[in-house]
């Protein structure tokens, strides 16, 4: 892992490498739940370009996506920060409702209700009790998390907010994640590596949330960015994890269940070497394309986007290369690039 940490530090292809990763590692978060998301799909989709209607293993695998382009966005401590954890988690970003209701005095201040915001004082009203409903909700998630007492009572109160359609209302997450958070307060002295492995397999174990447990990883790889043994990058641990076999992953032994923790992280750090070095490859013969080309030809362009994504279709790259469809086909078929659909129409092309 600190092996491709400072190959990323001075790589040429590192951008690319790092969003290229973030579209596998989701495709590999949903494979470990038993969904089969297919990359190409994933592209179009993030590139608002969807040939079919989404399904909804792939609106949560792009959820997956954006995650990890939030987390690598912001500081490396942000993700296990209070304020970082409680967004990632769901609980947090909602606007007070005292806030929010001085912000619309403000507004409407000299004018009519209607004409400030186009709203009437009963929509307000009602506006304003959904956003105290939100406030008292995250008050008391803050509580436990903070290690505050908090009554069985308001437990049950707010296990009782929730559809019993969608979440099992006996389902404790702020327990849960009170839990998983003091094993990480317990486990600070532990090297970095041997740490997320026992955070990867407590979240396993404890379940945490009902609906997102590809999270788990994603605050694994941010605790490797955190301590710096990946600061150039977020590891892909899910996708280490998919070399790894169900009955290990699984087994009702810890210790067995550590190394396999261990080993996903070893594989995560393996596969994206490999990556790199294919990627360094292909833009050093792609590159050889470039020699003697005018200035103003987009076709340096071109290599940068298509390092960048596992897929790109000619929609996409008339969209950023701001191209026509037949110059974007042109400027394919110079590249030499692969078609990779093999289908005669919304044909995607890549690096072999």
């Amino acid at each position: 892992m600190a092996r491709l940490d400072e190959r990323l530090a001075r790589s040429p292809v590192r951008d690319g490498f790092v969003e290229r990763q973030h579209f596998a590692d989701a495709a590999a978060a949903l494979w470990l739940e038993g969904e089969l998301v297919h990359l190409e799909d994933l592209v179009l989709h993030d590139a608002h370009m969807d040939i079919r209607t989404p399904t909804h293993e792939l609106t949560r695998a792009h959820a997956v996506l954006r995650t990890r382009r939030r987390i690598l966005s912001q500081k490396p401590d942000w993700a296990l920060g209070r304020d970082g954890f409680l967004t990632l988690t769901g609980r947090g970003g909602a606007v007070p409702a005292a806030e929010s209701q001085k912000s619309r005095e403000g507004q409407g201040a000299g004018a009519s209700p209607v004409e400030a915001d186009g709203r009437d004082d009963g929509e307000d009203d009602l506006l304003a009790e959904e956003f105290a409903e939100i406030d008292a909700v995250l008050a008391r998630s803050s509580k436990i998390l903070s290690g505050a007492d908090v009554s069985a009572r308001k437990q049950e109160t707010s296990r009782r907010d929730r559809p019993d359609l969608i979440y099992d209302l006996d389902w404790n997450e702020e327990e849960r994640l009170a839990e998983w958070q003091a094993v990480l307060a317990a486990t600070r002295q532990l090297p970095a590596v041997l740490r997320a492995a026992i955070l990867l397999e407590a979240w396993t174990e404890i379940e945490v949330l009902q609906h997102a447990a590809w999270l788990g990883p994603l605050f694994c790889a941010a605790l490797l960015r955190q301590e710096g043994l990946a600061g150039n990058h977020l590891a892909c641990l899910h996708l280490g994890a998919k070399n790894i076999p169900r009955e290990r992953r699984r087994t009702r032994n810890r210790g067995d269940r550590l190394l396999a923790s261990l080993d996903a992280i070893h594989e995560a750090a393996l596969v994206g070497l490999k990556e790199h070095d294919r990627l360094v490859a292909a833009k050093s013969q792609m590159e050889r394309r470039l020699k003697q080309r005018r200035t103003s030809s987009k076709l340096a362009d071109l290599v940068e986007f298509v390092l960048s994504r596992p897929i790109v279709s000619t929609g996409m790259i008339q969209e950023v290369l701001k191209v026509s469809k037949q110059g974007a086909l042109n400027l394919i078929g110079e590249l030499g690039l692969r078609e990779m659909t093999g289908r005669g129409r919304f044909r995607a092309w890549g690096i072999v």
